[in-house]
């Protein structure tokens, strides 16, 4: 296999993760527009939005599989398919996280009192920031070890 196909399956990885970032921004934006929507809430758009986000998240996840594979199987390079399992599981634990997010943010607006949804939005948001902060540094050691294709 050529180190030109495997630059490709690289690039291929940044523009998925790239694509995820854009499906978060839109799914936080679909989430302010719903909270905005308080005190009766405009849950049939917001519950498209979820589906519509859930479809791009899934396609965008069996890319990232078989993009794994390819390195494992295809060009012998378990290395980069293990930073791609690792980065998946930080992803899926991102998503959980940012829809614990959500339901704390609704909740602290519905209970303007309850200073404990407050606490727990903040908390959530400090363990996706972590979860972010794992995944750029998986990105970061991909890029490490696919750097010798580059050069090839």
């Amino acid at each position: 296999m050529s180190a030109s196909g495997l630059s490709i399956l690289v690039r291929s990885l940044y523009t998925l993760q790239e694509e995820r970032v854009e499906g978060y921004q839109l799914f936080e934006l679909g989430h302010q527009a719903y909270l905005r929507s308080s005190p009766d809430y405009d849950f049939i758009q917001y519950r498209q939005l979820v589906h519509e986000i859930t479809q791009a998240f899934n396609r965008i996840s069996k890319e990232v599989i078989q993009l794994k594979n390819r390195f494992h199987e295809e060009y012998d390079r378990p290395d980069l398919s293990e930073h791609i399992e690792r980065i998946q599981e930080r992803e899926r634990e991102k998503l959980v996280l940012t829809a614990q997010l959500q339901l704390a943010k609704q909740n602290a607006l519905d209970h303007p009192g309850n200073e404990t949804y407050q606490e727990e939005a903040r908390e959530v948001k400090h363990r996706i920031n972590k979860t972010i902060e794992a995944i750029n540094e998986i990105l970061q050691d991909f890029k490490y070890d696919s750097e010798e294709i580059e050069a090839s």
